[in-house]
This record gives C-alpha cells, sequence and structure tokens, in this order.
C-alpha cells in the first residue's frame, strides 16, 4: 500500500473554528445568545461561525470546535467565558460541557 506523503513544513496549520447552531431546536433554546457571546469575546485565530443544524438537537445549544472536533452540548452564554479561556485560550476542552452521545466515558 503506498505511503500518503508527508505534511510540508511550511503548510500552515488548520484555523480553529467555533460553529454554534442555529437551527430551530437550538434557536429555541438560546443559541442566538450563545454565538453572540463567542462573537463578543474574540480570539485570534479563531473563527465563530453560525451553523445550520449539526443533528444533536435534544441536546442543544450546541457548539463545536474544529479541527478538535470536541462537541459541547447544552450550552449557555454563561458558559462561553469558560470555553474560550480554557479551551480555545488554553489547550485543554471543558469536559463538563462535552456532548456525552459523542465524548462517552466509560467508568470501571
Amino acid at each position: 500500500m503506498p505511503e500518503s506523503p508527508a505534511p510540508e513544513a511550511d503548510t500552515p496549520p488548520e484555523t480553529r473554528c467555533v460553529l454554534v447552531c442555529q437551527y430551530q431546536s437550538c434557536l429555541r433554546h438560546g443559541s442566538a445568545a450563545v454565538l453572540a457571546a463567542f462573537e463578543a469575546q474574540p480570539v485570534p485565530g479563531v473563527k465563530v461561525e453560525a451553523s445550520s443544524c449539526q443533528g444533536q438537537c435534544n441536546t442543544g445549544p450546541t457548539v463545536r470546535v474544529t479541527p478538535d472536533q470536541i462537541w459541547y452540548c447544552r450550552v449557555k452564554p454563561s458558559d462561553v467565558p469558560l470555553i474560550v479561556e480554557q479551551h480555545l485560550k488554553g489547550g485543554k476542552p471543558v469536559e463538563a460541557l462535552f456532548n456525552p452521545r459523542i465524548h462517552m466515558r466509560y467508568y470501571y
């Protein structure tokens, strides 16, 4: 099987993006205010965008951070400062807000 080419050294890293669902169910649960809270706290190198449905309607408002592939659920505007400081600036995702359908935890 052929090997995939090695990434070039001068390839810029993928831009981090915060996607805030603005579809029906999430909007009913306050996602417009969540989007506004992220837009009010800009982080260099991070784009904040409204998104269409992300398929997690029962746990909205849904926020997904790419390329990290971290999914947050039931995000409130009051959660945004913690996500910004701890995850977007500090690099440590906020586990308490993880979507349990995507970030499953097993306890033994």
